[in-house]
């Protein structure tokens, strides 16, 4: 090995061996609970193979959890970007104010997730909300509509305030991806009469998609594990329509009192996120080498 990357390594080594000991080790010691049968923290358990994931694998309650994370993920993927890219657009573009719009843009994301939930729980609600009385009298609505009523209602929300919570963060990684195109390509296609559309499609987008294939990598990650927002609002109800699998573990684990099943279906997401993970990183860089 020469010298130099001798040296790297030496230098980066601290940094592997933390991140071996806080990550690593929390995995290891949840596949090794999922192998076991024990129910509450801290009491033994005997070693039972993989008879955990023979039944979470058997259980529905598990798929249709796995088919919420993947609605939940993409729903908060679309919204979140759309919402992102066009405040990012906005805020690339220069007017009065517009250092104190990008400060303020922030201000969603640094509050706390209990003031959110309490917030938006005040503002969807049938009784004394803002959001009703505002449909009703625009038309689009007749009665109060209960947003936490029924399981489409009640994800669709959650998908809307998750993406209200998370937006801003995405709409300042994609801000400084814009900082970084020349303006001299956007004068050029001005001067060859290249309408904003144009320029958006043509320089635009084609520059930005290395930054959002990366945010689409973490958002993802970070939309899956979501539960604080999802516990808080809706506990996984109605009727398990807002169950996904950050929820589903909870309950099994703190609930139904089965802590070795909720370490398995654990590992399982886990497997699934880095397979997406593997999956996602080798088509970026195949990208980044055409």
């Amino acid at each position: 090995m020469p010298q130099s990357k001798a040296l790297a390594f030496a230098l980066v080594a601290p940094a592997l061996l933390f991140l071996a000991a806080t990550l690593g080790w929390p995995l290891v010691q949840a596949v090794q609970l999922s192998l076991q049968d024990v129910r509450v923290i801290g009491a033994p358990g005997n070693f039972v193979g993989l008879d955990n994931y023979e039944r979470v694998l058997a259980n529905p309650a598990f798929w249709s959890a796995a088919r919420l994370s993947l609605v939940w993920v993409v729903a908060n993927a679309v919204l979140q970007t759309a919402l992102a890219l066009a405040v990012a657009l906005v805020l690339n573009e220069k007017f009065p104010g517009v250092r104190i719009a990008r400060t303020w843009v922030i201000l969603t994301w640094i509050v706390p997730t209990v003031v959110v939930v309490v917030i938006w729980r005040w503002l969807f609600s049938t009784s004394g909300g803002m959001i009703n009385p505002l449909l009703i009298q625009a038309g689009i609505v007749e009665r109060p509509v209960g947003f936490f009523a029924t399981p489409w209602t009640a994800l669709a929300t959650l998908v809307f305030i998750n993406s209200w919570r998370w937006f801003p963060f995405i709409a300042l990684m994609m801000l400084a991806g814009l900082t970084r195109i020349p303006d001299e390509l956007y004068e050029a296609a001005r001067i060859d009469g290249a309408s904003p559309w144009q320029r958006f499609r043509r320089i635009t987008w084609p520059l930005l998609a290395p930054t959002l294939g990366v945010l689409a990598v973490i958002g993802t990650l970070l939309s899956f594990n979501v539960f604080d927002i999802i516990w808080l609002l809706t506990s996984g109800g109605p009727a398990g329509g807002s169950r996904t699998l950050p929820v589903l573990i909870y309950e099994t684990a703190f609930k139904g009192y089965r802590l070795s099943e909720a370490a398995t279906i654990s590992v399982l997401a886990t497997l699934m996120l880095m397979a997406f993970a593997i999956v996602a990183t080798r088509a970026l860089d195949r990208s980044d080498d055409r």
